[in-house]
């Protein structure tokens, strides 16, 4: 893949691959088709069942005190809360591929190419704003960031300039992990493979112009364990802060100088940076919720050996879901009739071969045979959610494996 390049900006070149232009048009049309999509399995579906029940019974419900009719249209309204994000994002990345100035009166050839799975990681992508750009959500990310951020205070407590410090972040998301280092004064590179991911992060960190701009329903679909309609319709506003101007004042420096200090490459991790011109360029390595996202963990460390520079930290914390234990990654779903999982999109590489699922402990044997020494281990036993709702009547938590490793 190509990179995106600077403050979370840059315009790939995937037209060339064909491959990478499908997988990016069914990005752009899942995010496109979201609010009819979810309007339709949400809110239309239910509405017909509704009226499916006997006439005594649905006008029971419909009326006071319960008024079901107008939790789907509260809901209603949510959903196109949430489009209104789902449009920024598209006509941002538009923009960016220079495919906003198509006649009105031609249709793309890319409308209407998403699958099922597309339109679910577009509604899960814009869930997990919840989780890394909400102020409601500083509780998970405190969970799965801090002891990372910590990692890294203490084994670069004396640096005379953090900005002289490298750290990679894969599986960067929508880029608040990535964020939170650079403020706290590193020179930091995420790397992401999804594009529905990229496009995203790319929107919140470069397009919103002020904290609080939009607001998000993140558990709307949420029908099931739900003790409350007000759980399920609550609303929170995201970016919690402008990201530009926070990165300015803590700098201390323009928005536009900042470029140097975070970017994003878009790429498959073990490829990319198992590569020669990766070799020994970072100076830290942070795997949050990683990990598992290898069908073959020997890549990934293989990987980080490379692009770590000798004596550089491996900070890692996350649990062990294999995401290719089923032989396919799994899909995104945000109903509460499941067990939410941090499963993300991921896809193998094509040197791939085989799949194995690691014990914490044989992943630390693992990595002690593969150039590293383990400094600290531990499991968290406190209990880590993913975007969870902490209002649901079913508490979804991680216990977490937390481990910081030095390369010999």
């Amino acid at each position: 893949m190509s990179q995106f390049q600077g403050a979370w900006g840059g315009e790939p070149d995937v037209f060339a691959d064909a491959e990478e232009q499908r997988v990016l048009f069914a990005t752009l049309d899942s995010f496109r088709q979201y609010c009819r999509v979810a309007h339709h399995n949400t809110t239309h579906r239910r509405r017909q069942e509704f009226y499916s029940l006997l006439s005594d019974e649905w006008r029971l419900l419909a009326a006071p005190p319960i008024n079901f009719l107008l939790t789907l249209e509260q809901v209603d309204d949510a959903i196109d809360a949430n489009a209104d994000i789902a449009v920024h994002i598209l006509k941002t990345a538009l923009e960016s591929f220079g495919l906003k100035n198509e006649s009105p009166n031609h249709t793309p050839d890319w409308h209407g190419c998403a699958t099922s799975a597309d339109l679910d990681k577009a509604r899960s992508t814009l869930r997990q704003f919840y989780r890394d750009w909400s102020a409601e959500g500083a509780s998970e990310r405190q969970a799965s960031y801090g002891p990372v951020l910590h990692d890294f205070a203490v084994a670069f407590a004396t640096a005379p300039d953090r900005a002289d410090i490298k750290i990679l972040v894969p599986g960067a998301g929508l880029g608040r992990l990535v964020f939170e280092l650079c403020l706290h004064g590193y020179r930091v590179e995420g790397n992401e493979v999804s594009y529905h991911q990229l496009l995203a992060s790319s929107w919140v960190l470069n397009e919103t112009v002020r904290a609080e701009q939009y607001h998000l329903f993140p558990f709307a679909f949420d029908f099931s364990n739900t003790i409350s309609r007000a759980h399920q319709l609550k609303r929170v506003s995201i970016p919690d802060l402008h990201p530009a101007t926070t990165l300015a004042h803590t700098l201390e420096a323009t928005p536009n100088s900042t470029s140097d200090r975070m970017n994003m490459v878009a790429a498959d991790f073990s490829e990319l940076y198992s590569s020669p011109n990766r070799k020994e360029l970072f100076d830290a390595v942070a795997t949050v919720f990683f990990l598992d996202t290898a069908s073959n963990v020997i890549q990934y460390i293989r990987a980080v050996h490379n692009c770590l520079k000798p004596g550089g930290i491996w900070a890692n914390h996350g649990p062990l879901l294999w995401h290719w234990a089923d032989s396919t990654p799994a899909k995104d779903d945000d109903s509460n009739n499941h067990h939410h999982s941090h499963k993300r999109e991921v896809q193998r590489p094509i040197s791939s071969q085989g799949r194995v699922e690691l014990s914490v402990e044989e992943v630390l044997m693992l990595i002690g045979k593969m150039g590293f020494q383990v400094e600290s281990q531990e499991i968290r036993q406190e209990g880590c959610g993913y975007i969870q709702n902490p209002e649901s009547m079913m508490q979804h938590l991680y216990q977490t494996s937390h481990w910081v490793a030095r390369k010999m």
